[in-house]
């Protein structure tokens, strides 16, 4: 999900970061806003380091791009922690005097607040008027806690816990549904490369989005995930790399992967070729750099492994394998031909068939796929964003399964 969170001027701000450290881990895409005062307590090198994600308090930085709209409208979820008194109040009467307030104006996402002040504040009429007013909107209120606050008093006013406003904001915002606990997944990802010297290698384009997509989109149904990562593309990985419930291998080559995959394979429910590998290497790698002043050089290719034929000849009872098949073609009656045919020869139960070109599919955030079964029929299509297509396909391995 795309989750802003927002952090109004209090000292409860630095129970914030493990928040936002939270939601980060757990493959959310999260941008903080905090106000002036907030930067008081925690300073903008923080949040930017544990969101990965710039940090900007002002509506005139990146007025290009519209940031001071653009993050209320591709909000899935909108967090306030901590909200204090005054925060509270501008959100009850509309006031958008910094990014924060545009930023809820703009959105139509779930807003969960966390309010955090002095008893005095928390108890007074005027914040009582506009927690009453901010319910009937919609926002949900979490807290506050009844304990010690800052200064040696006590009562109601203190921030609740960090995983207790992660749980209450995850529980209203729609998060998905856990279809696919208990369910053990592998999913490779990336493309393969194929070294000829210490230089140059035989490979593709692939960024290795769609694989973690996959393997994201899973891990936040439930599933527990082994993710067999080959090249990928700057950043990429590092979207799933903390995630509590996705294991991460690397493999370069090939052979590599083809290793790495039969092993996991071996225990696991569901298995997602979504790699792109290289179909061909050289027989001999040169220890040295090939050089022009050597002469021409002619590159002899022997054929690698058919990794996707191999875990289906190996599969265990029960186990689903799923196939990716990139694909060139004129027009969608060609698409689906060729996917019939790739299915047949690989034997997967499902194939993911998905059109490439100089613009389309490798090297792109968007994706356009058909599903093809082992009936050879079109079950499912798909177009859009590969979180979305990684989505549709888990949808249709559980109408197999």
């Amino acid at each position: 999900m795309f989750v802003v969170v927002g952090v109004s001027g209090g000292i409860a701000a630095y129970k914030t970061v493990h928040v936002i450290r939270a939601l980060v881990t757990n493959g959310h895409e999260v941008h903080v806003v905090p106000t002036d005062d907030a930067l008081r307590f925690v300073g903008t090198a923080t949040w930017e380091a544990i969101s990965r994600n710039p940090v900007t308090t002002s509506v005139h930085d990146d007025v290009a791009e519209v940031r001071h709209v653009a993050l209320g409208t591709k909000a899935d979820l909108v967090i306030v922690a901590p909200a204090t008194a005054n925060t509270l109040a501008k959100m009850a009467a509309g006031i958008a005097d910094n990014l924060l307030g545009v930023t809820l104006l703009a959105t139509t996402a779930p807003v969960v607040v966390a309010p955090a002040m002095h008893t005095a504040m928390w108890e007074h009429a005027a914040t009582q008027a506009n927690i009453e007013t901010l319910r009937a909107r919609g926002v949900h209120v979490v807290g506050p806690a009844d304990g010690e606050l800052t200064g040696g008093d006590s009562g109601p006013g203190r921030m609740v816990e960090p995983d207790e406003i992660v749980a209450a904001a995850l529980a209203v915002s729609g998060a998905p549904e856990q279809d696919l606990a208990g369910l053990s997944v592998v999913v490779s990802a990336g493309g393969t490369r194929e070294p000829i010297d210490p230089v140059r290698y035989l490979g593709n384009r692939s960024s290795g989005r769609q694989g973690v997509a996959v393997a994201l989109a899973a891990a936040e149904r439930g599933a527990w995930v082994h993710l067999v990562a080959a090249h990928v593309d700057d950043g990429v990985l590092a979207r799933v790399l903390p995630h509590p419930s996705i294991g991460v291998e690397r493999a370069g080559t090939a052979a590599e992967l083809d290793a790495a995959m039969r092993a996991a394979a071996a225990e696991a429910d569901v298995v997602v070729m979504a790699a792109a590998v290289a179909d061909f290497s050289v027989p001999e790698v040169s220890d040295v750099k090939l050089r022009k002043e050597d002469g021409v050089v002619t590159l002899d290719l022997v054929e690698n492994p058919d990794i996707l034929k191999g875990l289906v000849a190996e599969r265990r009872p029960g186990q689903t394998i799923v196939g990716f098949a990139a694909e060139t073609a004129a027009d969608d009656a060609e698409l689906r031909e060729r996917g019939i045919r790739k299915r047949a020869r690989k034997g997967v139960d499902l194939l993911t068939v998905n059109r490439v070109g100089w613009t389309q599919g490798f090297e792109s955030t968007d994706n356009t796929v058909l599903f093809v079964d082992a009936t050879d029929e079109v079950v499912a299509e798909a177009a859009g964003s590969k979180r979305a297509v990684a989505d549709a396909l888990w949808d249709a391995v559980l109408r197999l399964r």
